[in-house]
């Protein structure tokens, strides 16, 4: 006999994920990940002018803020082949490097953390030994007794009103919690501290756009001019404190970040053999310093790896219509020819047609649609998008700054490279690659500064922003690398206005249902032999699963038609 658990919403960052999972002999039998709300933002793009697409697209999620909008410009720039200045190239970097640095210590802090660390154990914890602890992994200055007995102080008045605050609906005392009370207790202080440090580095986006969430873009460049006197421009003052900020940003990182995920990992090196998935990982690649088109020149390089297998690597082909394919097999749309048929975004459809039960609902019925995720494959295979993709196919190329980070991370916990493909080799992953981030960002930096000093302020390319310039009907890609994995846009112009456009975004690729072979996408897949010890509790479900840090508003966006938000978790015998 199996038990069928649901978890809904399964997300800390926002909801509309819904896994349903059955259990059998203490393991996770099948799986199913559900996107509960719809998207359509294509839909409203259309017959707009494609300059404007980047700041709709860009609310698509206040989390990744500003992928989208970098997408979207490189998409049209890709249609109507505008090359931007180098200037804009670094300026888009270092935003996107920061955003990297702020996006993955939110997430280990809090939106993951307290999958591994138990808040209500650090008060057992002793100040002394926590303060000893601390100040044998790092230099970080915050490290005193008193300090630790000051965190200890404020969280046990949470716990003994009984309001837990932002760490209620916890389960606490769960028998896969592991670490050490000190060890909690270093978490929880650091978790604190990250809220504060995460205020700090969204400045860089205020400063080169206007303003954090949703920073402004530009089709051609950036929309920041630089005056290094000018008071109302890109002047000598914000550039010292972008720099500054990318600074502090580093040492953070690399002071309580890393300590901190190595400390954990040491102590869950079993989560180094769970929640591997399918074992086939793809990278579009990122921040280039030639050009967009010089893939040769990107910090993060593309590839696919399939079956694990890291001695060779793929290239990928966006424009190839048998390579990208979005099936809606087990998806609430509907396509003209047929629910079996892959689509290539370049002629790619969003028809909703909802089949499901309405909403409460207690099992959702897999073996017809039953998720708003349309389902995308790469040459029909399912594939993992993300950190630990991008750690792989830069370790995988022989890429020196990559395995430099990743052989010292498997020296310091003794593992071997095998561990990686898992739960917790994804959440080191995230890790590594911020530490990258913010080590790559301070060459971005100098370079703009270089660039500068020897008289170059060009931000923008404005010879094709003349829509009289462009061809009749153009077609285009522009990809990045979100901090959750892969995002590419395509966009069909006609007569100076948007045609079609298709976002097919990172959690899409990795929470999508089956498709027509019945293959399962990387939540699912992920969740397969996940041990579960307490089906009321779903800790290590919710610990896989935030691994790959889910954004749902990326792929999702509806509510039911009285506005209700429906949470809980459910167990349900067969």
């Amino acid at each position: 006999m199996s038990t069928r658990i649901v978890v809904d919403p399964i997300t800390r960052i926002e909801g509309h994920l819904r896994v349903e999972a059955d259990i059998e002999n203490g393991k996770i039998k099948d799986a199913y990940s559900s996107g509960t709300m719809v998207r359509l933002l294509e839909e409203i793009l259309k017959g707009r002018d494609p300059r404007d697409a980047w700041a709709f697209v860009g609310r698509v999620c206040g989390v990744c803020t500003s992928t989208h909008s970098l997408n979207s410009v490189r998409t049209v720039e890709d249609a109507l082949d505008i090359i931007i200045p180098p200037n804009a190239e670094l300026v888009r970097n270092i935003m996107h490097c920061a955003l990297y640095m702020h996006d993955h210590v939110v997430h280990f802090y809090h939106l993951h953390a307290m999958d591994w660390v138990d808040v209500v154990d650090a008060l057992k914890a002793d100040p002394q030994k926590t303060s000893e602890l601390a100040q044998s992994i790092s230099n970080w200055p915050k490290s005193s007794p008193g300090y630790f007995r000051d965190v200890q102080s404020r969280i046990r008045k949470f716990v003994e009103s009984g309001q837990l605050g932002i760490f209620a609906n916890g389960y606490w005392g769960h028998p896969a919690y592991k670490l050490p009370s000190e060890v909690n207790l270093i978490g929880l202080a650091h978790y604190l501290e990250a809220l504060e440090w995460q205020k700090e580095m969204v400045k860089v986006h205020a400063v080169f756009g206007g303003k954090n969430p949703h920073p402004n873009y530009l089709v051609g460049g950036m929309a920041c001019a630089i005056g290094i006197d000018d008071v109302s421009g890109l002047n000598a003052e914000r550039l010292a404190l972008v720099g500054k900020i990318l600074q502090d940003g580093k040492t953070f990182i690399e002071q309580v970040y890393i300590p901190d995920l190595m400390a954990v990992a040491s102590f869950y090196k079993d989560w180094g053999a769970i929640g591997g998935g399918l074992g086939n990982y793809m990278v579009y690649g990122d921040l280039p310093t030639n050009g967009i088109r010089d893939k040769s020149s990107y910090k993060f390089p593309g590839g696919v790896i399939m079956n694990k297998d890291i001695s060779k690597v793929m290239d990928v082909d966006l424009r190839k219509e048998d390579e990208i394919q979005e099936f809606i097999s087990h998806s609430w749309y509907e396509y003209k020819e047929g629910k079996d048929k892959g689509l290539h975004p370049y002629k790619g459809e969003s028809k909703i047609k909802y089949t499901g039960p309405k909403p409460p609902f207690e099992n959702l019925d897999t073996t017809k649609d039953y998720s708003y995720l349309k389902t995308p494959r790469w040459k029909g295979n399912a594939m993992e998008v993300g950190p630990l993709a991008r750690v792989l196919v830069g370790y995988a190329r022989g890429r020196e700054d990559f395995k430099a980070v990743v052989d010292k991370a498997l020296t310091d916990l003794n593992v071997p490279v095998t561990a990686l493909f898992s739960t917790l080799g994804r959440t080191a992953a995230r890790g590594l690659e911020a530490k990258l981030a913010a080590t790559w960002v301070q060459d971005f930096y100098q370079q703009l500064l270089t660039n500068i000093k020897n008289g170059d302020t060009r931000m923008a390319d404005s010879s094709k922003f003349d829509p009289k310039t462009w061809p009749r009907t153009a077609m285009g890609v522009g990809h990045s690398e979100a901090p959750r994995g892969a995002l590419a846009h395509w966009i069909n112009i006609e007569d100076e206005k948007i045609a079609n456009y298709q976002l097919v975004v990172p959690t899409t690729w990795n929470a999508s249902p089956r498709d027509n072979k019945g293959q399962m996408s990387a939540y699912e897949a992920a969740l397969i032999d996940t041990p579960v010890a307490r089906e009321d509790q779903p800790l290590e479900i919710i610990r896989t699963i935030h691994s790959f840090d889910p954004c749902m508003a990326c792929a999702v966006h509806l509510y039911d038609e009285e506005g209700k938000n429906i949470a809980r978790v459910s167990v349900v015998g067969d």
